[in-house]
């Protein structure tokens, strides 16, 4: 993640390839996390915009209660956006490094943005992720700096959250909005440290919403929005905010094009505010979130999937089942035979079975699959129904407490 001296750079991963619960393949896209810039700071000079007041699908204002402009926002909310920094130690193993190797140091930077009068600041996973212990520190817009320490992280969501002592901080804590109220078209700004530029400005729009990212550890963020504001490395862990001046995502990945460049191209990735609410009091108890784990991948029966003969119209067709996992014990089965759609360069495992009803609801999409598995806890125990070479099963399945990090090979 953030481990790489500066300057920093960001380490590229796979745009989702379906989460091993039951989650949608998707199609191959190159991501970079934006998060790690170096450099000295510096403050980048705003440009003054009218306010926007974007429209909704019924005509009415979406996500907006008050018109401000880019510079409106900027000075009321920057200053509640802070310049993470931490050390990190990353192991070597080059026998001829200095010290016999073993150890390299290095600083990881990114954002955050204080969320309360209590201290609490909320940003990226990968920004401190592997930070030794005592080396976060947070910088304000006066310049102030002050050690920050862990309270909480969910690697899964790719969230973490830290806190500062308030005595003697004058916080500015951001409004959280709704990213359910968000629309494709509606202003967008981001305010980050990208490349180590301390509160620097960008806007944008709504770009386009319901995407999927994967975190670091592999699994699947889902209901991103996607921004044109630009967002580079350093922007990690900063607000995305509307025009209304309220948080609606917090800025994560930037899709890289496959150029082999770090740099912004107008495609970014926020995790949505509503997922940073639905974990905050197990971030701030320093509680582990719990989720249930099923242990596929998994492909939506369509019309698209027509050609294939399946012998179902709707479900989702198992395309890996891991090792071990609740659906491998469960018996769950994968295919084996490799097959590509026509306008398509994604392959589909053909001959698995294809799961047509989970815990009793009839299974129409992958996302669905995802989300009923995501419903229930650790160690409940749910009947799955599936059809195999035309004959349908009914398994029993105990779902597990999902782990760390998806395994690979």
């Amino acid at each position: 993640m953030s481990q790489i001296p500066a300057p920093k750079q960001s380490i590229v991963l796979p745009l989702l390839v379906a989460a091993l619960l039951g989650g949608g393949v998707a199609a191959g896209v190159t991501t970079v996390i934006a998060g790690d810039g170096g450099g000295d700071g510096h403050t980048t000079t705003v440009i003054r915009q009218p306010a926007v007041a974007s429209q909704g699908a019924d005509g009415g204002k979406s996500n907006v209660s008050e018109g401000l402009t880019a510079a409106d926002i900027y000075q009321r909310y920057a200053p509640g956006v802070v310049f993470v920094r931490s050390e990190i130690i990353e192991q070597t193993n080059n026998p001829f490094a200095f010290g016999f190797g073993g150890a390299q140091k290095s600083e990881a930077t990114g954002s955050g943005f204080v969320i309360d009068a209590s201290g609490d600041i909320l940003t990226n996973n990968h920004v401190i992720d592997g930070a030794t212990p005592d080396s976060i520190t947070v910088q304000f817009a006066d310049k102030k700096t002050v050690k920050a320490k862990v309270v909480g992280k969910d690697p899964s969501t790719d969230l973490a959250l830290l806190k500062v002592d308030p005595e003697g901080l004058d916080l500015k804590a951001l409004p959280l909005g709704s990213s359910k109220d968000v629309h494709v078209g509606d202003p967008t700004i981001a305010i980050g440290n990208p490349f180590g530029l301390d509160r620097t400005l960008t806007t944008g729009v709504v770009s386009a919403l319901q995407r999927q990212i994967q975190a670091p550890n592999g699994f699947a963020i889902k209901d991103v929005i996607q921004t044109d504001a630009a967002i580079n490395p350093g922007n990690s862990g900063g607000p995305l905010i509307d025009s209304a001046g309220r948080v609606i995502g917090i800025n994560s990945q930037i899709e890289t094009g496959g150029s082999g460049s770090n740099g912004n191209v107008g495609i970014g990735f926020a995790v949505p505010i509503d997922t940073a609410k639905s974990i905050l009091s197990n971030l701030k108890k320093g509680e582990s979130v719990q989720r249930a784990y099923l242990g596929v991948t998994s492909l939506t029966v369509d019309g698209q999937l027509d050609a294939l003969d399946l012998p179902v119209d709707h479900g989702a067709l198992v395309q890996s089942v891991e090792s071990g996992s609740p659906a491998d014990q469960a018996g769950l089965r994968a295919g084996s035979l490799q097959a590509t759609l026509q306008d398509s360069s994604d392959p589909v495992v053909l001959g698995g079975d294809v799961i047509t009803k989970f815990d009793g609801k009839t299974i129409t999409t992958s996302d669905q699959l995802a989300q009923l598995v995501a419903a229930h806890k650790p160690g409940d125990e749910v009947k799955v129904e599936i059809v195999r070479k035309k004959q349908t099963k009914t398994l029993t399945v105990t779902l597990t407490k999902r782990p760390p990090a998806l395994q690979t090979g």
